[in-house]
């Protein structure tokens, strides 16, 4: 059974509409775990694009957006830290206190790097070192203002929860991660699953909900839908149909996940009308913001009409660092900076690619820069309405016609048209 706080608290706001955040894969990393030796920069050019250099810049920029924008309350929904160091935990729990004493509350969730993981580091000169990780009793410690303490009801045998975020709203926070047997496997399970007795609880919870006639936004990390066509596995839900017939069950048909680190709204059509859980599904994966273009969901909610507005919108560093003093050029220009670094990141995985092709000198380079720009508009969630320019490029052309695996399909993935897009969405929410 969910352990609930009994009774339900009362409230006399009026329902007025919401502003509120989501933001995910932070992927904070202590400064002090770092020494910008040789291990660290090896580390951070053999990754998948984070910004780790800056991961605290990123943060603090974060809480100051935050601060000139006021939103009501901030979602992160897993991947708060690297790979789950303590350090990090409790470095980016203090500056979630500094949010919420500006006025913005904070729900959190955790994901697949943070909890028992094994390849928890810090890096001194050439080496990396292993450094204290945290358990799933340790977050709600740590995270315990952050959506625990708050909430209405809990799921007894994961870190899921369901909370009052606004008069009208809900949040229900699913934690999907698999983290139990990371110690004995030696690294981090990355894949996710809600597990039955969490879906039993959903069923449960959702009717304290009911009781006040209030719609809810589901939360999670790991994918509802998929977000790409490309044949790859961890992303979606391992059990993501059953997840959605009790999501639909429920009249629950917003989920805000992450995980995959782009951008993209994926729409689940209604089941046929005859079928009483017909209702259409949406699972918007905001982009990480440790990944350029370091960007955030923005949202509006109108419990009157039901109606949610979802946007993106990018963090502001460069306005951070001007107020902060940093002489830092990269910071004071980080939109340039991020999105060359990124730019550059997938220029070299390119080539390197393509290192054995048949094709001339020129020909891989042209075919690199095409890998270049289509990427930095794919995890902007822009690629798919926005890449006719490039798909006559003759870079381009060469990728239609070149069989080599996951690198040509990739870059024929990204560049198909999508709709709905994916940088902005309205909707009606359900309500209970």
């Amino acid at each position: 059974m969910p352990q609930q706080k009994s009774p339900l608290p009362s409230h006399g706001d009026k329902l007025a509409p919401v502003s509120f955040w989501v933001a995910t894969d932070v992927h904070y990393l202590d400064k002090n775990l770092e020494d910008g030796g040789q291990a660290f920069q090896t580390y951070v050019s053999g990754g998948d694009g984070k910004m780790l250099p800056y991961s605290d810049e990123i943060a603090e920029s974060l809480v100051y957006t935050a601060k000139q924008q006021r939103p009501k309350f901030l979602i992160l929904s897993g991947d708060l830290t690297n790979n789950g160091e303590r350090s990090s935990h409790e470095k980016l729990a203090a500056k979630l206190k500094r949010l919420e004493a500006q006025g913005t509350q904070v729900y959190v969730i955790p994901g697949n790097h943070d909890l028992f993981n094994p390849w928890a580091r810090s890096f001194k000169g050439t080496r990396q070192v292993i450094t204290d990780s945290i358990s799933d009793s340790d977050f709600t410690k740590l995270y315990g203002d952050f959506g625990y303490n708050e909430a209405l009801s809990r799921d007894q045998e994961t870190l899921s929860y369901i909370v009052r975020a606004a008069p009208g709203l809900w949040l229900l926070m699913i934690d999907s991660s698999q983290y139990h047997h990371n110690r004995e496997y030696g690294f981090p399970q990355t894949d996710g699953r809600i597990a039955a007795s969490t879906l039993s609880w959903i069923d449960e919870s959702v009717q304290l909900a009911a009781a006040e006639h209030a719609s809810i936004v589901t939360v999670m990390h790991h994918n509802l839908l998929d977000h790409t066509s490309m044949p790859v596995s961890g992303f979606k839900l391992n059990n993501s149909q059953e997840a959605l017939n009790t999501l639909r069950k429920n009249r629950l048909n917003l989920v805000l996940s992450g995980h995959i680190h782009m951008q993209d709204i994926r729409l689940e059509p209604a089941v046929p009308a005859e079928d009483p859980q017909a209702i259409p599904m949406y699972d918007i994966a905001t982009s990480a913001l440790a990944v350029n273009p370091h960007q955030y969901g923005s949202l509006s909610f109108d419990p009157l009409t039901g109606v949610l507005d979802y946007h993106t919108a990018a963090v502001d560093v460069e306005g951070w660092a001007r107020a902060s003093g940093s002489t830092d050029l990269n910071l004071l220009n980080f939109r340039a900076y991020a999105a060359k670094s990124f730019s550059q990141a997938s220029y070299r995985k390119a080539l390197a690619s393509l290192k054995d092709s048949p094709f001339s000198s020129a020909q891989r380079h042209s075919m690199s820069e095409v890998m270049a720009e289509l990427n930095l508009r794919y995890f902007a969630g822009t690629a798919g309405s926005s890449s006719k320019d490039i798909q006559q490029m003759p870079g381009y052309k060469l990728w239609e016609h070149t069989d080599d695996g996951f690198m040509s399909a990739y870059i024929q993935s990204m560049a198909m048209e999508k709709q709905p897009g994916n940088v902005a969405l309205q909707m009606v929410l359900s309500k209970q």
